[in-house]
């Protein structure tokens, strides 16, 4: 079973990652700029067929969405497995859970800011949430080709199984009791997102450790969801150079 990929860095990704099959790549016939050849050499080198479409015709394949001129043809999504994730966790595990996320424009790009922070994973339920279709692989600009995404069928008993790993549960909710600096996130931690509007949902946030907040200047309720994962994502980044360096006798 193969699925549509559009834009050329989701399309450029997957040529290079070669994580997935890519069948074929379909071009604009009127791009022959310098980011287009490059994708045309990968394209090359990965040993797949490239053709030339009218414009038109991939209007017509991306529905819509915006598509850059290219649109490939790749194997399904294989997401990866949360048992093997949570077997895989060390000393320095950093991982995102998200608590019914339903925009795939969101999830790819919290996607992509969770692949550039260094995390070993992202965990989404199966049902009621946003998957890796097309559209959240092109928010994503590829990186749902880097970082395992796992699906769970139920948030809250990943939550308890992460914290039986020893694993931190750090929910990021507007009402968090303490802001998202104050806490130690060099420790193996889970960083839990809710959905969109609503926050953590009540059992995932009784089964966080801490709940933590990003507090916000007079008038502004809250930050768009993959922002407010990019600050705390790379807070924990900051927070563990920062000992790294110490350790090695760095300033």
């Amino acid at each position: 079973m193969s699925e549509k990929v559009f834009g050329i860095h989701a399309v450029l990704e997957a040529l290079q990652a070669r994580k997935r099959s890519v069948m074929r790549v379909l071009v604009a016939a009127s791009r022959g700029d310098g980011r287009v050849r490059r994708l045309l050499e990968a394209a090359h080198q990965a040993g797949v067929p490239v053709l030339r479409q009218p414009v038109e015709a991939l209007d017509r394949l991306a529905d819509g969405e915006a598509h850059q001129g290219v649109v490939a043809f790749i194997s399904a999504a294989a997401y990866a497995d949360p048992e093997h994730l949570l077997k895989t966790s060390g000393p320095s595990a950093l991982f995102v859970v998200l608590d019914g996320v339903e925009d795939p424009r969101n999830l790819g790009a919290v996607v992509r800011a969770s692949a550039a922070a260094g995390a070993q994973g992202l965990f989404l339920p199966e049902r009621g949430a946003a998957g890796l279709t097309a559209v959240a692989v092109k928010a994503s600009a590829g990186a749902t080709e880097r970082l395992a995404v796992a699906r769970v069928r139920n948030v809250v008993s990943l939550l308890k199984s992460l914290k039986e790993k020893n694993i931190w549960v750090v929910g990021i909710d507007r009402s968090g009791e303490a802001p998202w600096t104050s806490f130690d996130l060099t420790s193996p931690v889970a960083l839990v997102f809710g959905g969109e509007g609503r926050g953590l949902r009540r059992l995932a946030r009784e089964t966080c450790d801490v709940v933590l907040s990003i507090p916000m200047a007079g008038g502004i309720e809250s930050l768009n969801l993959s922002v407010a994962a990019g600050v705390v994502l790379f807070e924990a980044v900051r927070q563990r150079r920062l000992v790294a360096a110490k350790g090695s006798g760095g300033s």
